[in-house]
Order: structure tokens, then C-alpha cells, then sequence
């Protein structure tokens, strides 16, 4: 299976991402990325891949990802048939590599919090006496946000780093074998997309910033990240449109055009497209499972 390099974007003065997915399928391939990431699954099934480790997944699965770590959750069958029962709920943790690091290893009071963050270089699976105890602060996460959700996020990494039953996926003898994604001209194509993705961005514009022709940008972005410019600029602003509909304080329309897009219907049509549901029925799904 082709390993695909996943570009992450925080947004604003953000230091980590924090999603609600509500998708009928797990969708993103056998990947990594340069960030830590945090899954808990609240509803689906299937089978999960960490490194060398695989095995099958339920509701209530929590595991913690290393950096460069490439992982896939892939849903059973009955999930790819359209019945409306079977979908994914899942909330989704990602924060750099360098998330609090003066303070891990400096101060003592974070101690555990580095030991944590080391094991999970070969990812970590919490029993589910865990999520159950801490469910409640898992999906707190996303009804906050400034320094009250930093705040709530290292008091729950601290929770799991006492946690004594949890379990190592990755084997100790496995060595990861990724090609170097991290080259100067991608770095400044993930520049350029993440500072302008809600303006109207050209794929022309990006392939001359960098030196290219446009179809030889297109086929250049493709190998590093597995989708089309187009695909992954929407992808960027239909993150950012939903963490807007959670929020609940700006209207439709408003939060289409804040979010990149040139007109309502286009905006619809591309979050329908990418979420499987309308704005709509988004939010009002999150703010009946959350309020």
C-alpha cells in the first residue's frame, strides 16, 4: 500500500486541532504526518493499522499516534452500503511535535506527560475502562476553546500518562521506512496553502511561487499528498467551515464565504460532497450530541 505524507494546518492562533467527525466511512489512507494525533471512536467498527501492528477496532477506541507514525483505519464493508446505522463518530486530536516542549523537559510536574509522549512513538491503545471514565472530558474538548481548552487538553494528556493498563501497537523492532517529505519547495507550498487557503488561491499562483508549470505542479502535488490541489484546498476550508458550525454564532452563508468559498451553492455543494451531509445537518447533529 502507497504511504501518503498528510499536510496538517492549524487554524488561527490554534496550538492543536480538535474534530468531530461524522462521516459514513473512515476515508484517509495508510498515511503520516509530522503531528501527534489522538483518536477516539465513539462509534464504528472495522480494523485499525498502526506501523507493523494491526487489529480490529469497536466504539470507545482510544489510541494515541507518534509523529511520522503512518496508521489507517479502514471500516468493514457494511459501512460502504449507504445504510444510515453505520457511520463513523469520532473525535480527533491532532498537536505538534513540539507541543509544551521547553516545559517537558524542564519541569518536573510534566514528567509524565514526556514518558507518555515517548511511548507513543510506537502508538498507544487505552483499555476502554479508560475512555468510559473519561468520555465526558474527551467530547469537552470540543465546546471550548483559547486557554481553557490548552488547559483541559494537558489535564487530560496528564490522565492518560497515569494511566498504568495501556497497551504498545507498534513492535520494537520496527523501523519506519519513509521517504523525505520535508523538502524546502513542499515546505513553501504548505506555506503558501495554509496562509491563503481561505482567499481565492490559483494552482497557477502556487506553481509559480515555486518555480513550476502548473501540470507539473499538479502532478508534483499529487505524489506528495495523495489528492488534487483542488481537493485538498477544499478539504482545508470544509475543516474550517466546521469548526465554525460548532462554534453556532455565524450563519450559513457567512461562515461559506469566511471559510473560502465564492457563493452559498458552490459552498453546499463541496461540504455535501467532502462531509456526506449539508451544513445544516451538520450542525444540527453536533449541537444535538454536544449540547
Amino acid at each position: 500500500m502507497k504511504i501518503m505524507h498528510e499536510q496538517l494546518s492549524f487554524q488561527g492562533n490554534n496550538s492543536f486541532n480538535i474534530k468531530w467527525d461524522d462521516f459514513p466511512h473512515f476515508t484517509f489512507p495508510w498515511h503520516f504526518h509530522s503531528e501527534f494525533e489522538l483518536v477516539y471512536v465513539i462509534q464504528s467498527f472495522g480494523r485499525r493499522f498502526v506501523a507493523d501492528h494491526t487489529e480490529n477496532f469497536s466504539n470507545g477506541d482510544l489510541v494515541l499516534i507518534g509523529p511520522n507514525l503512518p496508521h489507517y483505519w479502514k471500516n468493514d464493508e457494511v459501512f460502504h452500503k449507504n445504510d444510515p446505522d453505520y457511520k463513523v463518530n469520532a473525535i480527533v486530536v491532532h498537536f505538534p511535535a513540539d507541543f509544551f516542549e521547553q516545559q517537558l523537559e524542564s519541569y518536573p510536574e510534566f514528567l509524565a506527560i514526556k514518558k507518555l509522549l515517548k511511548r507513543a512513538a510506537r502508538g498507544i491503545q487505552f483499555p476502554k475502562t479508560t475512555t468510559s471514565r473519561l468520555d465526558k472530558k474527551l467530547r469537552q474538548l470540543l465546546k471550548l476553546s483559547g486557554m481553557e481548552l490548552t488547559l483541559a487538553f494537558l489535564s487530560l494528556l496528564n490522565e492518560l500518562a497515569q494511566e498504568k493498563d495501556w497497551k504498545q501497537l507498534a513492535s520494537e523492532s520496527y523501523q519506519p521506512d519513509l521517504k523525505n517529505w520535508t523538502g524546502t519547495r513542499m515546505d513553501k507550498v504548505m506555506h503558501l496553502v495554509n496562509t491563503n487557503y481561505r482567499q481565492q488561491i490559483k494552482l497557477d499562483d502556487i506553481a509559480t511561487e515555486i518555480g513550476m508549470n502548473a501540470s507539473a505542479f499538479s502532478r508534483y502535488f499529487k505524489e506528495k499528498t495523495g489528492k488534487s490541489f483542488i481537493r485538498f484546498i477544499n478539504e482545508m476550508r470544509i475543516g474550517y467551515a466546521c469548526k465554525l458550525l460548532q462554534e453556532n454564532r455565524m450563519n450559513i452563508a457567512d461562515i461559506g464565504f469566511e471559510s473560502g468559498f465564492n457563493n452559498l451553492s458552490n459552498f453546499n455543494r463541496c461540504f455535501k460532497s467532502i462531509v456526506a451531509q449539508s451544513p445544516q445537518h451538520y450542525r444540527k447533529h453536533f449541537l444535538e450530541k454536544h449540547f
